[in-house]
């Protein structure tokens, strides 16, 4: 959230001032934002639009307030004072202030009293002089009553950002109240404030030091505060890595200098033009809306799989040793693709596939070893027992390192990009059964007949795997039930500073 997460608080303190519809808005949002990112993780995501929100609302306070001198010394009008009131009220309702208004009370009493003198006055026409006291008792009465009803509906002013008074719901319910605490004020109090802001607004020497003061505020937020300079050379970069395709990019070559580096794209592209039509490609999750959009295959998981089971399914078979993992991989896929070659690759992250794997199939690597620390490297970089027998190990590694080669009757390779980036394998002696199975759309769960929304399934033939799955409760999931695993219990432990499990 970075610097917004600061100035959100900021606007915080603005919206407690203004206190418009837009500023409940954004004080329900903030709430449940902030309720549902302190249950998850990742739902701190839904937090990113409130403080961005927040700091759009204190940079424009700002920005209001370094400019409204300016605007004033260019003719703009300003705060009314008391005796510029034209129907006798106190303020007017376009003076940019939040002072309500008596809206018509004054008025509303003097024409109840006109009425009230016109009825009497022909109906007791003929009457004696005694009974005119009486006559002037039901007129103080019926002018209380008016100013009363009056007083009832009275409204505060609406403020420059405001279009109109839109009747019911609570800001009716708010301008009521403080048009009754406005009136609760004596009227020589008022009258102070009222000049007061028409002061400051009009005067020459305030506005000057009005402006002085701008200036002020606006070096001391832009240019004295080092974490807006910061935060706006973070952006840049930012954004100039994201507007960058993420499939092509430029490397350093020792021999040619600068050469453009489109391994991923084209092994994307000879995919599409070498494998069948209907061909499902196993990769890390990373690389599936690549495989779907570029290559054009099914891909086994993407960045929209939600179930952390099926990816946790996917991160123990590659890191499973390669004959293990050939017998899940021919059911449910034709070709095995990794990235290789360093830097980000497969390798470097296959640490969290292993542990990934672990978090809902315990005896990959124990429940002794929470965090798959055997499945890495060791301090020369060579790797751990359980990490050389690995499929993704051997698929990376394959005929690079004396020894370390792929078995010709499970994956065969078929592909290598010229940098070698990129490494696809074909899946042998895929179960043709299962890949039939899969694709009849009897086998599919789908919410309603006829849904375009169906959901797959695993073939009967990893039923075995399948059963020795326990279903992952995130550490934040509030709705989580049943045993839970090493792996929370560990996180639960260091969260308490080693001492009882949450």
């Amino acid at each position: 959230l970075n610097l917004p997460l600061d100035y959100g608080f900021h606007g915080a303190a603005v919206c407690l001032w203004k206190r418009s519809s837009g500023c409940y808005f954004a004080a329900i949002y903030g709430a449940v934002a902030i309720h549902f990112s302190g249950k998850m993780s990742r739902l701190v995501l839904i937090c990113a639009p409130i403080c961005t929100i927040g700091c759009a609302i204190w940079c424009g306070f700002v920005l209001d307030f370094a400019l409204e001198p300016i605007l004033l010394l260019l003719g703009k009008k300003g705060y009314k004072g008391s005796e510029e009131d034209d129907a006798g009220e106190k303020c007017s309702g376009k003076n940019g202030d939040k002072s309500p208004v008596k809206n018509g009370a004054a008025e509303s009493k003097a024409k109840a009293k006109s009425d009230a003198k016109d009825a009497k006055g022909k109906e007791n026409k003929g009457k004696q002089a005694a009974d005119s006291g009486k006559g002037k008792s039901q007129e103080k009465a019926s002018a209380k009553k008016a100013t009363k009803h009056a007083g009832e509906f009275s409204q505060t002013p609406l403020e420059e950002h405001h279009e109109d008074h839109r009747p019911g719901g609570i800001m009716q319910i708010k301008h009521v109240i403080k048009s009754g605490m406005w009136e609760s004020v004596p009227e020589s109090t008022r009258k102070s404030y009222v000049d007061g802001r028409a002061f400051i607004d009009r005067n020459p020497l305030v506005l000057l030091a009005r402006l002085g003061l701008s200036a002020a505020v606006l070096y001391t937020v832009i240019g004295y505060e080092p974490k807006v300079t910061t935060f706006v050379q973070h952006c840049h970069s930012v954004a100039k890595s994201l507007s960058n395709p993420k499939v092509v990019t430029m490397m350093r070559d020792r021999v040619h200098g600068m050469v453009k580096m489109d391994d991923y794209l084209k092994g994307y592209q000879w995919i599409d033009q070498n494998t069948p039509k209907d061909a499902r490609v196993i990769a890390w999750w990373d690389y599936g809306y690549q495989i779907t959009g570029i290559a054009k295959r099914t891909s086994i998981a993407d960045g929209n799989t939600w179930n952390h089971e099926h990816i946790a399914t996917l991160g123990r078979t590659l890191t499973s040793p390669e004959k293990k993992a050939h017998n899940a991989i021919r059911h449910i896929a034709d070709y095995l693709l990794v990235w290789a070659g360093g830097g980000g690759d497969d390798l470097a992250k296959s640490p969290h596939l292993a542990r990934i794997g672990n978090s809902v199939f315990p005896e990959h690597c124990g429940d002794d070893d929470p965090r798959c620390n055997k499945f890495g490297f060791h301090q020369d970089r060579s790797p751990t027992p359980m990490m050389a027998k690995s499929l993704l190990y051997k698929a990376v590694m394959h005929n690079l390192v004396a020894g370390v080669k792929l078995d010709p009757r499970f994956f065969k390779e078929v592909h290598t990009t010229k940098h070698g980036k990129m490494r696809v394998y074909q899946v042998m002696n895929i179960s043709q059964e299962s890949k039939d199975w899969i694709a009849d759309p009897q086998n599919k769960i789908c919410d309603a007949p006829g849904s375009w929304y169906c959901v797959g399934q695993y073939p009967p033939a990893l039923a075995k795997l399948i059963s020795k799955r326990k279903n992952f409760n995130q550490v934040e999931d509030f709705n989580r039930v049943g045993e839970k695993s090493a792996y929370t219990k560990m996180i639960e432990k260091e969260r308490s500073g080693g001492g009882r499990e949450l």
